[in-house]
């Protein structure tokens, strides 16, 4: 039985970001994970999995060393954000206001997970099995022993769970959630776009409030034909998504331009696909010599795009704690808890009140919100605030 510091089950990008650290940490590590990235060829399209990635975030990515080979790539720059409802009432955000060249980048989550993925040969204390998946843990007072589908057995200090919403670490550490469907699916639609007049690429995202729920825009960046690409979000009934789902490229295309604000502009469909929105939150973040983090300890409302920062939040704060603190009680677990716990329940919840404030049609309503939105764009430092917390700064 080999034995290790920590056995991280989960190698996406939040898990492989969590090994990395701990590696650098001379902890000996070992990293589970059922499929590797598959590698980068600048032909390929574009994944259907995207993020807004935050200063915070690539802050992280660069301590870690994967930032440069993620960046070298495929990443889109983005300065502004603009979300309203009625379109006469507008908030907007840009990078200008804190003075920073960018407020972040929009790139695909496999290769934030390949960069992460390519630093793995530097440090000899960090193994990797895959595919691999687990089995079931056997708990210990000092260690866990982690039996793997293969018949592999690994002894660990602790065990972490990375491995996403439907956590199997969470479920056999017995690990309570609190959990709701929103009752709703989320439509992701790569896209093609025309060049803008002045020849420029687009580099502001924005978000429209319907009552059927919002329509947003990411930019991505030109694929290899040096073509303008984009991400459009549509949130709608289940019913609704299945039969935008049955429809050819084409016939989508003709329903974006209908439903879509006309800031968007004309579009080519390359591919889409959904996924129905669900709200999770872990009870506690550790427990049995187990730890959650990212999607395993929480999932958030993919409004703002704020998912994998969370989860880089979740690892910075564990490698500092655990920097701090070792790993031979469960202090450094405590403090991490007590750190991002209170931080994504905030998050869930201001995402939540955004989106049930908005995805409705009730006429005094609709008019109080239009008026705060009006009101946030003249803010000041308040706006400001809220745009730091946002970037993690």
């Amino acid at each position: 039985m080999s034995k290790f510091d920590v056995v991280i089950i989960g190698g996406g990008m939040v898990g492989a970001a969590l090994a990395v650290g701990l590696a650098k940490q001379k902890k000996t590590v070992a990293l589970i994970e059922g499929k590797a990235p598959e590698a980068f060829e600048p032909s390929q399209p574009m994944d259907l999995r995207v993020s807004a990635i935050s200063k915070a975030s690539v802050d992280l990515l660069t301590q870690l060393g994967a930032w440069d080979s993620i960046e070298s790539k495929r990443v889109c720059p983005y300065l502004g954000l603009e979300t309203w409802e009625n379109p006469e009432c507008r908030t907007r955000f840009h990078a200008h206001d804190l003075g920073l060249d960018k407020l972040g980048y929009m790139l695909e989550n496999r290769l934030m997970q390949l960069g992460l993925w390519e630093q793995f040969s530097q440090y000899p204390n960090l193994t990797v099995l895959c595919p691999e998946s687990l089995q079931h843990i056997e708990f210990g007072h000092d260690s866990n022993v982690v039996h793997l589908e293969s018949g592999h057995t690994l002894e660990a200090s602790w065990v972490v769970g990375a491995d996403g919403a439907n956590s199997k670490v969470r479920q056999q550490a017995n690990i309570g959630i609190t959990a709701w469907d929103y009752r709703q699916r989320c439509m992701l639609i790569n896209v093609e776009l025309p060049p803008l007049d002045n020849g420029a690429l687009r580099d502001t995202t924005w978000q429209w409030f319907t009552p059927t729920g919002p329509r947003s825009f990411l930019p991505l960046a030109p694929s290899a034909t040096g073509d303008q690409q984009g991400s459009l979000v549509w949130y709608d009934s289940p019913k609704r998504i299945k039969q935008l789902q049955g429809m050819s490229p084409e016939a989508l295309r003709r329903e974006v331009l209908a439903a879509f604000p006309s800031e968007l502009g004309d579009i080519n469909v390359l591919q889409a696909g959904s996924f129905p929105l669900t709200r999770r939150h872990a009870q506690t973040y550790f427990s049995n010599r187990c730890v959650v983090i990212g999607d395993a300890a929480h999932t958030i409302n993919p409004l703002a795009g704020q998912g994998v920062n969370l989860g880089f939040k979740d690892v910075a704060t564990l490698l500092d704690t655990i920097a701090d603190k070792g790993l031979d009680s469960q202090a450094a677990f405590v403090d991490y808890q007590k750190q991002r716990r209170p931080d994504n329940l905030l998050m869930q919840s201001g995402m939540d009140f955004f989106y049930k404030t908005f995805s409705n049609d009730i006429g005094p309503l609709k008019l109080v919100r239009n008026v705060v939105l009006k009101a946030a764009e003249h803010s000041g430092d308040i706006k400001k605030k809220v745009l730091k917390y946002a970037l993690g700064l």
